[in-house]
C-alpha cells in the first residue's frame, strides 16, 4: 500500500486584463483557486483586483520549500515574473481552476 505524500504549491494568479500578479502558497491548489474565484476572502488583494486565473504554479514536497520560493518570487520585479510565466505558459492561459488542472 502506498501513502500519498502531501504536496505544497506556489502559484501566480492574474486578472482578466493581466494587469495584476498575485503570488501565494497553499497545500491544496484546487481548493485555493476556488476560494479566489468565489471571492471568499473579502477585501483581500485577489478580491479587490479580481485575480481569478491561475497562470503559473510549482509543486513542492515540503512547506518550507514552498514558502521560501514564494518569498523569493515576491521580491522579483514584474519583468522577471513575466519571464518566468512566459517560459512555461507564454499565452498566460489558465492552468488550474476549481475543477482541477487544465491541460495546455
Amino acid at each position: 500500500m502506498f501513502m500519498k505524500l502531501k504536496k505544497y504549491y506556489i502559484y501566480i494568479m492574474t486578472n482578466k486584463s493581466r494587469q495584476v500578479l498575485y503570488i501565494g502558497v497553499t497545500g491544496n491548489l484546487e481548493q485555493r483557486i476556488w476560494q479566489h474565484k468565489k471571492h471568499l476572502i473579502k477585501n483581500s488583494f485577489t478580491d479587490r483586483y479580481n485575480c481569478e486565473y491561475c497562470i503559473y504554479y510549482e509543486e513542492f514536497d515540503y512547506i518550507n520549500e514552498a514558502i521560501d520560493r514564494e518569498t523569493e518570487l515576491k521580491k522579483w520585479s514584474r519583468k522577471k515574473k513575466e519571464t518566468l510565466i512566459n517560459k512555461l505558459n507564454p499565452e498566460w492561459r489558465e492552468l488550474v481552476n476549481e475543477r482541477g488542472y487544465i491541460r495546455v
